[in-house]
């Protein structure tokens, strides 16, 4: 073991860091403080992204974020008798589960029963301050068994993955193969055709790339591509697998009964009794390319210094107990910190956000080596890079990693920059994920049918003042100060008061003068001003920033309306969330009077409904990320958590086991749209109402 750190005390550290109770018999677990709706197991990319979406590990098989099956089963044999701990197989028992818990960088399961205590922990080390090691594609499964009844137990475990993982549909063909890597065998299976980069849209799996599964260590493993059916027959009768593959090669449709070959793993633990023992198996999935860039095959940002998937694996499995260390501290000083700044509630709500905003993503590298962070609008239109997934999102980056912030706006100021882009606002996407080869929505960059000029333009001027304002300097913005002019100009003209158009939340359609879209405009001009300053542009500095206290100053006028502001100017006896007002506190505009929030905050607190306050009154749906922004207004913790407890309430009662949607009713709690979005991500703004936080990990 690396460093002399054994299992046992990383176990015994691990259950420390997360709050939980060592027993007289070793590992039990405090209860979970919340049911997800959907479980994170493995979350890397818009492709390499499994969730259970049950109350417990063995209730069901394991998903795609789609729904769609990827799967995976787990299955733990003590004394010779088989448990299933993941997915179901009909006629072998589950292993009773007594907790789940969900933490920035892992989600731990434990399970009681047949004299042992088993911790399951899916471990994806999502460290914001080290790129190499976010963009792997491995999670490390970790077992750690310990006999409760002081009597000491043979135990052998087992994990297999479908093919399934690997295609888009069940019809198509896979290959599998065998490889050793330092001695030890890894298992591999993706598809024959491999059609790499080749569909773009929404509701789509990966059929591109290879899965690889392999142990820690080679003492007590033992591995097979068979079918399902035939490994967990040998693993069931004598705790091994198969001596020998099947040699043919299958396509993955049931109907063709046809057993698909699955790769599998069991490893004999041997005598576990009062000290724990663990071992780790490891999952990985190598796209080779992950985005195509205006026509450039862009590769994996781990890839960029020449990395194939030997080093991948190797690395990783080498890494396992450092990382295993500093994932731990990590989660342990975030969950502190959302605690502090939040209440428990919070806390445990914007968790779930972690992992999920993440894995909307994919991080990559250009051919000059440059970072590029591209979202995908999940269960949405399947947009990449989309400006007003963005910007709800921004939060997380700003607050994590910087480096990410800029990766994700330098592919946008670089197609806004390009002779194509002919219009005198900002773009709201770059094509359909995974192809940014310019934009599709609303008819594509050759009309203004359906765009979103105020919206983006906005989002984009106040997210690159809030890089500035981290990193201290405006040298991101001077490069790109053609652009940001033009639409700082843009909102000067159109953005007090804005014609019917669209904004962020276009699934509420086209509306004129919308006064929280003016706030936006209104911040954004303070926000260029910002820059200007920033950038030596003296005389502009001086004239965008009175222009906004003046738009600030109308707008009070237009949107007034006895003790709240209205939806639109012109709408009598209507309101809405301001969750756009929060940047005038966060980048120190000071553009709005303090007494607006205060008014708006009260009048909120007379509307909520079970799950939560309603974006506006025309309907009982909320959005998750704005009902937080909103909660953020608030200038003491006990307004904040009034508005954000309803949320935690709907978190652990909606009927729709999803991962995160963002927009759900607040009667129902029921999903109305969109699942597994980054702008959950726009959960995190609370840690940056507080400057110290945000400079620490900011600064990271």
């Amino acid at each position: 073991m690396p460093s002399g750190i054994s299992y046992l005390s990383m176990k015994i550290l691990r259950l420390a860091c997360l709050g939980t109770v060592l027993t007289a018999v070793g590992i039990a677990q405090q209860p979970a403080a919340m049911r997800p709706p959907a479980v994170p197991l493995v979350a890397h990319d818009p492709y390499f992204s499994i969730w259970s979406m049950a109350d417990h590990l063995n209730d069901e098989g394991t998903k795609h974020w789609t729904g769609k099956p990827n799967t995976l089963t787990a299955a733990i044999r003590v004394d010779g008798k088989t448990w299933q701990v993941m997915g179901r197989d009909n006629g072998v028992p589950p292993l009773p589960q007594t907790g789940v818990e969900v933490l920035p960088t892992s989600t731990i399961y434990t399970f009681a029963g047949a004299g042992i205590t088993l911790q399951l922990t899916f471990l994806t080390p999502a460290l914001p301050d080290d790129l190499d090691v976010l963009s792997r594609p491995v999670t490390y499964i970790d077992w750690t068994v310990i006999s409760t009844d002081v009597t000491p137990h043979q135990v052998q475990l087992y994990l297999d993955a479908n093919p399934d993982l690997t295609v888009n549909t069940a019809d198509q063909q896979v290959s599998w193969g065998r490889f050793m890597l330092d001695g030890q065998p890894v298992l591999r299976i993706g598809s024959r055709e491999q059609p790499v980069l080749a569909k773009r849209g929404d509701d789509l799996r990966i059929d591109w790339g290879y899965l690889y599964l392999l142990a820690d260590k080679a003492d007590g493993v033992t591995s097979a591509a068979v079918s399902h059916q035939v490994a967990r027959a040998a693993f069931t009768s004598g705790g091994k697998l198969p001596d020998s593959d099947d040699l043919t090669e299958h396509i993955v449709l049931p109907a063709r009964k046809l057993p698909a070959t699955v790769l599998a793993f069991s490893v004999d633990m041997g005598q576990v009794g009062g000290n724990p023992v663990s071992r780790s198996l490891l999952l990985a999935y190598d796209d080779q390319y992950s985005i195509e860039y205006f026509g450039r095959r862009e590769q994996p940002w781990w890839r960029r210094n020449g990395a194939e998937v030997n080093d991948l694996l190797r690395s990783a499995r080498k890494d396992h107990d450092s990382l295993l260390v500093r994932s731990l501290k990590f989660d342990a000083e975030l969950m502190a910190d959302m605690r502090a700044a939040g209440g428990e509630k919070y806390a445990h709500l914007a968790v779930l956000a972690y992992r999920q905003t993440l894995a909307a993503h994919k991080l990559v590298a250009d051919s000059d080596g440059t970072a590029m962070f591209f979202p995908k609008e999940n269960f949405s239109n399947g947009c990449i890079a989309t400006v007003d997934v963005i910007y709800p999102s921004s939060p997380f980056t700003m607050l994590f990693s910087p480096a990410l912030l800029k990766a994700q706006l330098q592919p946008v100021m670089e197609y806004a920059a390009m002779s194509r882009w002919k219009w005198p606002f900002a773009p709201h996407d770059l094509g359909t994920y995974p192809q940014a080869n310019g934009q599709v929505y609303g008819g594509g960059e050759l009309t203004e049918t359906n765009q979103m000029p105020v919206e983006e333009s906005g989002n984009m001027l106040i997210m690159v003042a809030a890089l500035a304002k981290i990193q201290g300097n405006a040298a991101f913005a001077e490069k790109y100060w053609p652009q940001l002019t033009k639409w700082a100009e843009y909102l000067k003209d159109k953005g007090l008061d804005p014609e019917n158009q669209l904004s962020t939340d276009d699934f509420a359609g086209h509306l004129a003068h919308n006064a929280n879209l003016s706030i936006k405009a209104i911040l954004a001009l303070g926000a260029y001003g910002l820059l200007a300053d920033m950038t030596g542009h003296k005389t502009e500095a001086a004239l965008y920033r009175t222009t906004a206290q003046d738009f600030a100053q109308k707008w009070v006028s237009l949107a007034v309306e006895g003790d709240h502001y209205r939806l639109a100017f012109d709408q009598q006896n209507t309101w809405s969330q301001k969750y756009n007002l929060v940047w005038d506190k966060l980048l120190g505009l000071n553009l709005f009077s303090p007494e607006i929030v205060k008014k708006e905050i009260a009048f909120y607190e007379t509307k909520q409904n079970k799950y939560g306050l309603p974006l506006d009154n025309r309907k009982d749906y909320t959005k998750l990320d704005w009902l937080v922004w909103t909660a953020t207004l608030a200038d003491n913790s006990a307004d904040f958590e009034k508005l954000v407890a309803p949320a935690y309430q709907w978190a652990n009662e909606t009927p729709t086991r999803v991962p995160l949607t963002d927009w759900y009713d607040t009667v129902t709690g029921k999903q109305q749209g969109f699942q597994a979005r980054s702008v959950v991500g726009g959960l995190f703004i609370k840690m940056l109402a507080d400057p110290e936080v945000w400079k620490k990990y900011s600064s990271r």
